[in-house]
């Protein structure tokens, strides 16, 4: 397995793939971390699965997404993948964008072996996670250096491989397009995020301010975000 592709030159919508490589249809699938429920929305949509559970650890995060009135196969509920609060077995495919460095390193380890235990025999899970790399990292590490999580979050997944809790079934390294108007549509969606507290210094806002500053044209600031997908299948033959 690898942590990153520095050949890899597909950028695309994450979607994309999802829809082209999971088979959705019908299938009963959990959401761990769904932040916004961008995701879910396109899932739902295109995928035609039976069901979703959309689960989500922040509070203020998890309250809005229950005001979302127009995805009828969704539930959202509140909880950490280290502890799902599902039955064993319930899920066809879990999946998790870009949420696992999320969680506590020390559990991180813990939420793989959750994912297993709610997947069916059979069942696939489907792990995106940020690369380092890249002119938004750049900007990102200035303030909210994600180096050694995104490093233990491979590792974990790794471990959960090399032990036999899942086959690997494949690894997928693209990059998704991302764009800002100007740098305060930056701060409100990067910095203030609710499910971590940034409080920059005066100096180090403007340093950062700067920083995003020097990517912008006269139509925003565009980049290429860089990320792997390690896909996962419990084994038929292991509880």
């Amino acid at each position: 397995m690898n942590i990153s592709d520095p050949s890899a030159k597909l950028v695309c919508d994450e979607l994309e793939l999802i829809t082209a490589e999971l088979p959705l249809e019908n299938a009963q699938i959990l959401e761990l971390g769904c932040g916004k429920a961008e995701k879910t929305r396109g899932i739902a949509r295109f995928g035609k699965p039976s069901g979703i559970v959309a689960l989500e650890v922040d509070v203020v995060q998890h309250a809005n997404n229950l005001k979302i009135s127009d995805l009828p196969t969704v539930r959202f509920r509140q909880g950490a993948a280290e502890k799902i609060p599902a039955d064993d077995a319930s899920f066809d495919i879990v999946m998790m964008f870009k949420s696992l460095h999320h969680v506590p390193a020390d559990k991180m380890d813990q939420a793989l072996s959750e994912i297993r235990r709610v997947l069916k025999p059979g069942g696939l899970a489907w792990i995106s996670e940020p690369v380092y790399a890249g002119e938004f990292n750049e900007i990102l590490r200035l303030f909210h250096d994600e180096r050694e999580v995104r490093e233990a979050a491979f590792k974990a997944v790794r471990s959960s491989v090399e032990d036999g809790r899942f086959t690997l079934v494949g690894q997928r390294f693209f990059s998704t397009p991302g764009h800002f108007d100007d740098f305060a549509q930056f701060e409100d969606r990067v910095i203030k995020v609710t499910h971590t507290q940034h409080r920059l210094a005066p100096e180090l806002h403007d340093a950062v301010r700067r920083k995003f500053e020097s990517y912008l044209t006269a139509s925003g600031a565009n980049f290429a975000n860089p990320l792997r997908v390690d896909i996962l299948k419990k084994p038929i033959d292991k509880k």
